[in-house]
């Protein structure tokens, strides 16, 4: 059996009045939301996606993961659709997703938007997850160079998000996870920031997850901190965890901002 153990922090940066992010990290869960319509309540999209998995999490509905994502996924999609239609001055919220789902033994990525997610293992750092953006489609189209993509002036316009479709599940995959790899799910907060080889190093220089999420979001604030910045990482261990009970960060702490926290149901066996 393996689960994970590690941190994680949200700082609302050096320029942004408030923090639209949200996140998570729990033994068999780590999600990252970056809440994105400013005024259309981020926050409140990021904050609700986040609630409705770690719930769900919470409750040990996870018997399947990536079944479980999935089902998480379509759910959040629904109570942001209600929030909007709750209050239309919530109109065009959203907020990117990315989750890392483990049942024991395997382990199952939900991913829309441009948070990303990262695999630490034996000192190299692969990135998991493809960013659902304007920018990435010119990249793989070869139109863009990873160098003109940095500049963008649409570099954040996002194609794919959490933003009240139920039919919006995202890419959803096994990953294949060790005993000791550590995994890193972030908001684009750092890396907009913060480059991949400097991610690595900070990892590298840091083993203790607390000591390297502080690391992280400091680099990120040392560069600028043009904007919200969550990192939750963990590492990979063996064992079977006493609680599935987890850590919330970011607006994901105000569950004022959860559309309706009385959404999550799970199906109990007799």
């Amino acid at each position: 059996m393996l689960r994970f153990t590690g941190a994680a922090a949200s700082d609302r940066g050096r320029v942004r009045d408030h923090n639209e992010d949200s996140g998570y990290a729990g033994p068999g869960l780590l999600v990252v939301a970056d809440g994105v319509g400013g005024a259309a309540a981020g926050e409140v999209a990021s904050a609700t996606a986040v609630y409705v998995l770690s719930a769900l999490a919470l409750q040990g509905a996870y018997a399947d993961p990536l079944a479980a994502l999935r089902s998480g996924v379509r759910l959040a999609q629904e109570q942001v659709a209600l929030g909007v239609r709750l209050d239309d001055r919530r109109a065009g919220m959203a907020t990117t997703l990315t989750a890392v789902l483990g049942d024991g033994r395997r382990f199952a990525l939900a991913h829309l938007g441009d948070s990303r997610a990262y695999v630490h293992r034996e000192g190299e750092l692969v990135r998991v997850t493809r960013d659902h953006t304007f920018v990435q489609d010119l990249l793989d189209d070869g139109r863009l160079s990873e160098a003109e993509a940095g500049t963008h002036p649409w570099r954040h316009v996002v194609t794919r998000s959490l933003g009240g479709d139920p039919g919006e599940t995202g890419d959803l995959t096994w990953l294949d996870l060790r005993r000791g790899d550590r995994v890193l799910v972030c908001s684009d907060g750092l890396t907009d920031m913060v480059a991949d080889g400097e991610i690595a190093r900070l990892l590298r220089e840091h083993r203790s997850d607390d000591a390297a999420v502080t690391a992280l979001v400091g680099a990120a604030n040392a560069a600028g901190g043009r904007d919200n910045v969550t990192c939750v990482l963990a590492t990979v261990v063996p064992g079977v965890p006493q609680s599935n009970e987890g850590v919330l960060v970011g607006a994901g702490r105000d569950p004022r901002l959860v559309v309706d926290a009385a959404a999550v149901h799970v199906r109990r066996s007799a």
